[in-house]
Parts: structure tokens; C-alpha cells; sequence
């Protein structure tokens, strides 16, 4: 199956940890994911960029995700306070969320689905386990499903 070629698609990442947004770049770009890759520090700074506020207000600079990869625990608004708000806005709440986070908790992992999350993801330990897990959403996200347009 050839990947969806129509139309380049944004991957937002909202992570508060530079570290673990930089390995996810690596990582994607390892798994040969060519897309548009942005990132965002926190749900405040996520909720800004989706609804072109501040300093993205320039739709050029902020281009809609076709998919977000969510941290759960971020500063000053986290991944779940995000996720509803996202969910709850008819605009937004087509765009499919991908919950990329350490935690192992069942309270997350179902909060997460009831909220509405396309999928929840533990992070990986080693890089080359990330690797593998951007190449399967790869495989998913850019060759097999088809995602809403705007």
C-alpha cells in the first residue's frame, strides 16, 4: 500500500521533556517519516497553536496536525486537560490524539479512551523500541488510514 501522498500532514507533538521531544524526532525521522513535525511544551501551548492564538497566529507557522502525539503529564495545562478541550471542540475533535506517555496507570489509560484518544502508547525505554513504535505508526497513521481533511 502506497503512504497518502494527496496532502503533507502535520505531526504535532506536545511534550514538556526537550529530551523526550528530540528522541521523538530522531525517532521518527529513523523510521523514515518524512512529515511536518511541530512541537509544543504544554496543553496550554497546544490548545494556542490548534486554535491559532499567540504566537501562533499565523496559520503559515502553525499548519493543522493531522495527528498530535500527547504527553499526559505536562506543566501549567497537562495532556488530559488538553485531550477534553480538544474533544469537546467540534472543530478540533476530529483530528486523531496518540497519548505517547510514561505513565502505566489504569486510571490514565482509561480516562485517555473516555475521553476520546485514538490510541495510548507507553513510552518505550530504549531508542530503538521508539523506533519502532514511530514505524507502526507510520505504517498506520500515513499508509493505512484515512484521515479527515479539515
Amino acid at each position: 500500500m502506497k503512504p497518502n501522498l494527496k496532502r503533507p500532514i502535520t505531526i504535532l507533538i506536545a511534550d514538556d521533556d526537550p529530551e523526550d521531544r528530540m528522541l521523538a524526532a530522531e525517532a521518527l525521522k529513523e523510521s523514515r517519516l518524512a512529515n511536518d513535525i511541530r512541537f509544543v511544551e504544554d496543553g496550554e501551548e497546544l490548545l494556542d497553536y490548534l486554535m491559532l492564538r499567540g504566537r501562533f497566529d499565523n496559520p503559515d507557522d502553525a499548519p493543522r496536525p493531522g495527528v498530535i502525539l500527547l504527553d499526559l503529564n505536562m506543566p501549567r495545562k497537562d495532556g488530559r486537560e488538553a485531550l477534553r478541550e480538544i474533544k469537546e471542540n467540534p472543530e478540533l475533535r476530529r483530528i486523531p490524539i496518540i497519548v505517547l506517555t510514561t505513565s502505566k496507570a489504569e486510571i490514565d489509560i482509561y480516562r485517555s479512551y473516555d475521553l476520546g484518544v485514538n490510541s495510548f502508547i507507553v513510552k518505550p525505554v530504549t531508542f530503538d523500541s521508539l523506533v519502532e513504535v514511530m514505524q507502526v505508526l507510520r505504517k498506520y497513521w500515513f499508509e493505512i488510514v484515512e484521515i479527515a481533511a479539515e
